[in-house]
């Protein structure tokens, strides 16, 4: 009850001061007009948040600005949402990022909120962005001008979790004449302290397992661009980007208990190794005085982790079936990316703007996956699990969008993308698989300006969600013997057909409705299938058991296997409510959404598209049903504080609460987080100290029930709890202009990897 009195304070205390402030107008006397530009507004088919003219953009960085822009959120620190289900997309300047997604975060978390002009959020993309089911985008957008000169930014910061996590980042930027150029170099180390618990079975059976993973991080990022204006119309650029991760000497060690017995401790150490490398080169043509332009661009990325483990299970108890056992896993995996594309820019003098293009992608992946298991005091080849997968991806798209003011309060955007995919998988000498579809995917966006004051707009979009290359290689990462998540090279494309109502009020206070539909959806999370496996009993030489009368004796082990499979179909419908506003001269900044939400999973699962039992063994799974309806809510609260009159301390009071959530495996736990922050700003100096989830509330814990009465339940609290300290030092001339921004052709395959 605390914690709904006081979410319920702090969001309708903004509203309140709001009140009293428009009654107070109505007695005092109007002495002047002060005009001031708007923060927060709607533009066409995006939410644009201009933070250079907001007192929160200084002394910060990018990620954290982005958590206290409207619609964007974050409960963990690593992820960005929109609307608080959605997952963000990021673009700076109009360009999609070259980086994986940890690499992503450290950079934002890297680059100063200075250099930031505004944010602007996309939560239905249009045609010409190269995302994939219901992902928004958030485009950054920088500051320009175009003097010469150069400057830079030295981060560094201490986190302090489970264990002490250093990190630091330097970046630099010039301008000259007509070449102008950046780079960025980010190193750091951190490690991973995770504790789990899981459990499952029905009302005669329960297997229970907990314990613990440590995974220690090293890894440096970086990279540069360089662009050359040739002339006023024609620009070439190049741009290169890296990012190396060692993961060494990681450790999960897991306890199983069967029935309330001990049965076997498994430990699992691993060794990986990241890398990835991308390239860029791109031209842009000036056609008129009036903004068109052709554009066009190769790129290439490489992509590399190797990973392997040793995985080791003891028995903890004196029966012949569960013996000791050992395994040697090599999950290797080489992308190879190489795309193009051509867009063209037409703007007319009524006003129109014709967008077209063509591009094209082909990936090849390579997984070459090996698996030992200890027989007869020996390691040997286990052929079931150990395989070549190669897979090849053909990807051509054509889109065409059309956008103009129809009258003076309406406007409009149509459009349209055509995708022609063709992939083949091959399971080297076992199987292989040819897929391919077409999809035309139709995009609109009317905008109504009631008044200035009053603003609606409605937006239709359809997207396909590809696997990500990891989850098509079939490969096991394993808990224990029996328990594992199984990759699936036989996943579908999902459809998404995505619908969204927005109205704001003053650039101030907003509703947004959406509606999503999935076909062959595919699950957000792992399928818990439960099952047993009948195989003939061997002694520790690996012999066949056999009875007096020469039949092997059999035994039936029961196992439970997370995999990614589709499972049928899902419809969402969502309200968000929010409030962007300062107070009292600035001093007091609030950013307040809440977000209602009803969702429904229809399907099943009732084979495992990946079993391949060995010879004589029997598999039996348990068909897994999805039928769930859910309604749920979230809460976001930010607030930023301004202590002195000279701007140069400030204060962060967040709150974050989610109810329990419905998914295709269960039901998420409720999930809240608090968060403090103090920043002191000294010329060219900022020093932040941050708390976030103060009280450890924020972990991931999933309930799952069957109708049959099988159970699956899920606790992984990974010590949520961050201290920090950072330091930045920015220097040099801090306003400089890019000579251009410009898209990757190979966009659209960087967050599948």
């Amino acid at each position: 009850m605390k914690t709904q009195i006081l979410i319920a304070a702090l969001f309708f205390g903004g509203l309140i001061t709001a009140q009293q402030k428009k009654d107070s107008l109505k007695v005092n006397a109007i002495d002047a007009v002060t005009l001031k530009k708007q923060v927060f507004k709607k533009q066409g088919d995006r939410l644009v948040y201009d933070v250079a003219s907001s007192s929160i953009a200084k002394g910060t960085n990018t990620f954290n600005l982005l958590k206290q822009t409207p619609m964007i959120s974050s409960i963990d620190g690593k992820t960005l949402k929109i609307l608080g289900k959605n997952d963000a997309v990021i673009y700076i300047n109009n360009k999609k990022t070259n980086m994986d997604a940890e690499a992503l975060i450290e950079m934002l978390k890297s680059t100063p909120s200075e250099d930031i002009q505004k944010i602007e959020v996309i939560t239905v993309p249009g045609s010409e962005f190269q995302v994939e089911s219901k992902e928004g985008v958030i485009n950054i957008v920088m500051k320009k001008s175009k003097n010469n000169g150069y400057n830079g930014t030295l981060k560094m910061q201490n986190e302090q979790a489970y264990y002490n996590n250093p990190n630091a980042g330097a970046s630099f930027n010039f301008r000259q004449g007509k070449w102008s150029g950046n780079s960025n170099f980010r190193t750091g180390s951190w490690t991973d302290r995770q504790r789990y618990t899981l459990s499952n079975g029905d009302s005669t059976f329960k297997n229970e397992s907990f314990g613990f993973n440590d995974d220690p991080n090293k890894n440096f990022g970086g990279g540069f661009n360089i662009d050359y204006e040739i002339n006023k119309k024609h620009s070439l650029g190049f741009s290169y980007n890296m990012r190396y991760n060692k993961s060494f000497n990681s450790v999960l060690d897991i306890t199983n208990l069967q029935n309330g017995v001990l049965n076997n401790r498994t430990v699992n150490n691993e060794d990986a190794q990241t890398r990835n490398h991308s390239f860029n080169l791109n031209y842009e043509m000036k056609t008129d005085s009036l903004g068109s332009k052709l554009t066009s661009n190769v790129s290439y990325l490489w992509f590399n982790r190797d990973k392997v483990s040793f995985n080791e299970s003891f028995p903890l108890t004196n029966d012949t079936i569960n013996k000791y056992s050992a395994l040697h896993q090599a999950v290797p995996q080489i992308i190879n990316n190489y795309a193009a594309n051509i867009d063209y820019l037409k703007k007319t003098a009524k006003g129109a703007t014709w967008l077209m293009g063509i591009s094209y992608n082909h990936t090849n992946t390579d997984n070459d996956t090996r698996q030992d298991k200890l027989k007869n005091g020996e390691f040997v080849i286990d052929p079931n699990q150990t395989n070549h997968f190669i897979y090849k991806e053909n990807i051509l798209g054509i889109y065409l969008n059309y956008e103009r003011k129809l009258t003076e309060k309406i406007s409009g955007k149509i459009g349209a993308r055509y995708e022609m995919t063709r992939s083949t998988g091959d399971i080297v000498d076992k199987t292989g698989f040819e897929r391919n579809y077409n999809n035309l995917l139709p995009y609109l966006n009317l905008n109504y300006a009631i008044n200035p004051d009053h603003n609606l707009s409605y937006t239709f979009s359809s997207r396909i969600r590809r696997p990500r290359f990891w989850e098509l290689n079939p490969s096991r990462t394993y808990f224990t013997p029996t328990n594992y998540t199984q990759n699936n090279p036989f996943i579908l494309a999902s459809k998404y057909y995505n619908q969204e109502l927005n109205y704001m009020y003053k650039n101030a206070f907003y509703a947004n409705l959406s509606f999503n539909m999935v076909e062959d959806a595919a699950a957000s999370d792992l399928i818990p299938l439960q099952g047993t496996v009948t195989a003939p009993q061997k002694d520790a030489q690996g012999k066949i058991i056999k009875d007096s009368e020469g039949n092997p004796i059999m035994e039936t082990t029961r196992f439970l296997r997370y995999i990614r499979t589709n499972y049928g179909k899902n419809r969402e419908i969502a309200l968000t409510l929010g409030m962007n506003k300062s107070w009292f001269k600035d001093i007091w900044t609030t950013n307040y959404s809440v977000n209602l939400g009803y969702i429904t999973y229809k399907g099943g699962v009732f084979e495992d598209p990946t079993a391949m039992p060995a010879p004589g063994e029997t598999e039996v799974i348990d068909p897994y049903i999805i039928d769930v309806k859910n309604y749920n809510m979230s809460v976001t609260i930010n607030n930023v504080i301004r202590l002195s009159s000279k701007k140069d301390w400030f204060l962060g009071v967040n709150y974050f609460f989610a109810s329990q959530t419905a998914m295709e495996a269960g039901m998420i736990g409720a999930r809240q987080s608090f968060d403090f922050s103090l920043k002191k700003i000294a010329g060219d100096w900022t020093i932040v100290a941050e708390v976030s989830d103060l009280f450890n509330q924020s972990f991931y814990r999933v309930k799952g029930v069957q109708p049959n009465g099988k159970f699956n339940n899920i606790t992984n609290f990974n010590y949520p709890r961050l201290m920090s300290i950072g330091v930045t030092y920015n220097f040099g001339n801090q306003k400089l202009k890019k000579a251009r921004e410009m898209k990757s052709a190979n966009d659209a395959v960087k967050s599948r990897t």
